[in-house]
């Protein structure tokens, strides 16, 4: 269990603090009178998706004697549009891989264990979040 601390610093921020001692603070989009000078709380949830697609692919490397290093992932994170209540309703990741660190017999393991992620797991199912996968 971790438990992370969350203090609210006015002005639609948060100050979040890992038992580690990192720190992160979060502030509101402007489309809903943040400043935007920070992750929003839903791009945090984004960005842990695509670091835990990145770094669930490659603890399995690991264990394959594959190198992940370098690898990269883009996610884009879309909200519900009005009248619906404010949600996100996508996250399209695509995983960018250099070609030579996967073998092609071992590609589709690999990807697959992307998609078992556990926060790709956690999602709700009516996000919809496609991982594409390139090899350049």
């Amino acid at each position: 269990m971790v438990s992370i601390s969350v203090r609210y610093a006015g002005s639609k921020k948060s100050d979040l603090v890992h038992p580690n001692g990192a720190t992160i603070r979060t502030d509101a989009p402007k489309d809903i009178g943040g400043d935007a000078t920070g992750f929003s709380p839903t791009d945090l949830v984004a960005a842990g998706l695509a670091s835990c697609i990145l770094t669930t692919m490659a603890m399995y490397g690991e264990r394959h004697g594959i190198d992940l290093t370098g690898a990269t992932a883009t996610v884009e994170k879309h909200m519900t549009q009005p009248p619906l209540p404010r949600r996100i309703a996508r996250l399209p990741v695509v995983v960018t891989i250099e070609s030579s660190k996967v073998p092609p017999e071992m590609r589709e393991r690999i990807e697959a264990v992307g998609y078992k992620c556990p926060v790709h797991a956690s999602l709700h199912p009516e996000v919809d979040a496609p991982i594409e996968y390139r090899y350049v």
